[in-house]
Parts: structure tokens; sequence; C-alpha cells
């Protein structure tokens, strides 16, 4: 890969020291590892500063109506990675991940339980003098949350003396107790923003931000999402169900393979390009299953057009049975690919 080229990064695993030293001039885009404190720092500011830029919706398609689509916004900030400065771009997902929606319901679960637990111990708790209670109250004070707070006041109790308490007010007590008032309150801000956090996540982008090439917040997120139809099919090509079933003695022939599998992956990808480009550009529609067209055709629609495909050979001569329908003929046209090359091989 020359240097200058972009390429998205998909797992955070590889986002290490040595492997972004290797990675040198070439330019990239990946998720920032969520287990650096930098990353929880980021969203954190994001959130807190509330300077917003409108990040565009991710799906290229209308959304159902059922579900709505995901809305994005980002916001920039500066990490230090490895010990240099580094560009990073916090962006938050209007479609919250559910597990850590229901991660949080249970922390704050725990933390109310725990504080309630706290504050009726400290409710039947008495104390003989006041500065005892208010030693405790700044202590329970002290025993805030993320989620909640608790209002502490010292309370003063009479204790009468022995005997049976005189009818006729005033009553004078013997002796005083003291004792705590406690209220807990949560904190509706944090756990706003807390909720908020859960919904971002942080890109680690690097390319020039001056020169002709650079990419704003918003350009790098929409590149990034771009990336999805290659790691789906690179997926594909990482699956154990394919990969176990080859069998290479040489690790030559695995680099052999590998780089086939590669162009293979290149080829029906800009296969898939080409279709889509000629939908949106010429506005004809490519009819695909079940007679329907999709605003965007996928490779494997054109692979499925053509899997019956009969080529009768006499001698030199080649002709299809049947000939093509006009279906086919149109993502032939779609490609840019003749009929005919299929009838009259090209020869160098």
């Amino acid at each position: 890969m020359q240097p200058g080229a972009s390429i998205d990064i998909a797992a955070a695993a590889l986002v290490t020291e040595d492997k972004l030293a290797a990675l040198g001039a070439t330019l990239f885009s990946t998720r920032f590892p969520a287990t650096d404190n930098a990353c929880e720092r980021v969203m954190a500011e994001a959130v807190a500063r509330t300077q917003w830029e409108a990040g565009g919706v991710g799906a290229q398609t209308p959304p159902p109506k059922h579900r709505p689509g995901t809305c994005y916004k980002v916001a920039e900030s500066r990490v230090t990675f490895y010990g240099q400065p580094s560009r990073a771009v916090g962006v938050h997902s209007s479609s919250q991940d559910q597990r850590r929606q229901k991660a949080l319901a249970r922390e704050r679960q725990a933390a109310s339980t725990a504080r309630e637990a706290t504050v009726r111990e400290a409710a039947h708790q008495a104390y003989c003098c006041r500065a005892d209670a208010e030693a405790a109250a700044a202590q329970l004070r002290a025993q805030q949350s993320a989620y909640h707070r608790v209002a502490v006041m010292v309370e003063e109790h009479p204790k009468s003396g022995p005997g049976r308490p005189s009818p006729q007010p005033p009553r004078v007590g013997q002796a005083w107790r003291y004792g705590l008032k406690a209220t807990r309150h949560e904190r509706a801000e944090g756990i706003a923003h807390k909720g908020q956090e859960l919904g971002c996540f942080v890109l680690l982008p690097k390319g020039p931000t001056a020169e002709a090439m650079a990419h704003s917040a918003g350009e790098g997120l929409r590149a990034s999402k771009e990336q999805h139809g290659v790691e789906q099919h690179v997926a594909f090509l990482t699956d154990p169900l394919m990969v176990h079933s080859l069998f290479l003695k040489k690790p030559e022939r695995i680099a052999a393979l590998g780089l086939v599998l590669l162009v293979a992956l290149l080829l029906w990808r800009l296969g898939e390009r080409a279709l889509r480009v000629h939908v949106e550009t010429t506005g004809s529609p490519l009819r695909g299953w079940d007679k329907k067209a999709p605003p965007k055709p996928t490779a494997f629609m054109l692979m499925t057009k053509f899997a019956a495909v009969l080529i009768g050979k006499v001698g030199a001569a080649r002709q299809l049975a049947p000939p093509f329908s006009a279906g086919q003929q149109a993502y032939l046209s779609a490609v840019g690919v003749p009929a005919t090359y299929v009838t009259v091989p090209r020869r160098r």
C-alpha cells in the first residue's frame, strides 16, 4: 500500500504501538480503544461541552417506519496516544446501545439500594453529643455516588427523666439526644450525561487537517461508515467455515491464495459500485428478486442473474442457449460489459 492511501481498521485490537508505527504515513480511521482512559475522557468532555456538529444520517437507504434511522453528531478533541498527540473525534449515536443502557439501569439500582441501606442505618443511630452527630453527618455526606447525593441534617431529641412525665407543659428534658435525618436525591443531570456517554464512541483518524485531503469530523465519520461493505466481505473470507476448508502446505501458497481472494473481493466491490453508480446516474432501476428494484443493488444480485447461463460451443463458434434476457442485458450494460464478450472472447 502506497503512503497516502486511506484504509479503515475495523478492530481496535490492531491499534497497538508497533502496528501504528508500521503503518507509517498510511492514512487510516479506526475506533479508539474503549479500554483506554482517554476514550472516556473524550466522551465526557464532548457531552459536557455540548458543542456538537451534525454528522448526518448513517443509513443510505430510507429507514423503515417502525424503526427510525440513526442520526450522528460529532465533536473534535485531542488526545495523547502512545506518547504522540493525535486527533480524536467523539461521535454520538441516536440509536444507543441497549446493552449499555441495561447495564446503566442495573448500576443505578445497585447504587440506590446501597445508599438507601446507608440512610436507613443512619436514621436509627442516636448520639449523646452534637459533635459526634455532626461528624457522622459529614461522613455520610462524603459517601456520594455518581447517581445520588445525600442531604443530612442533625436533629435534637429531648430525653425525659425517669417516671411519668408531667401533663403540664412545658416538659423539661433531663438530657438531649441527637439523630440524623438523611434524604436521598438523584443526580438528574449526571444521569443524563452518563446516558449520553453510553451512546458515544470515539474515532481515531490519522490524516492531514489543512491540505486538499483534509476531512472534517463529519466527513471522517461518513468515510468510516462507508467501509461496512468491505468489512462484511472480509469477515466472510476469514470465517472459520471458509478458512478451515482450505489446506495448504507452504506459506507462499497461503500468501498466493490470500492475494487471489483479495483481488476477487476487489472485483466484487467494483462490480457492486458500477451497479449503484448506474442506478444513481441514469435513474434506470435494476430488477432483483421478486421483481423488486432496490436503490442499492448488490454484486450478489448480479451473480444470481447469470448463474444459469449456458454456452454451447461447436468448433470455434460459441452461442448462448437461450440468449440473454432483457434483465440480464440491463445488468451487463450497468457494469459496462458487452454481451459479445461471452460468445466472442477477447484475445491479447
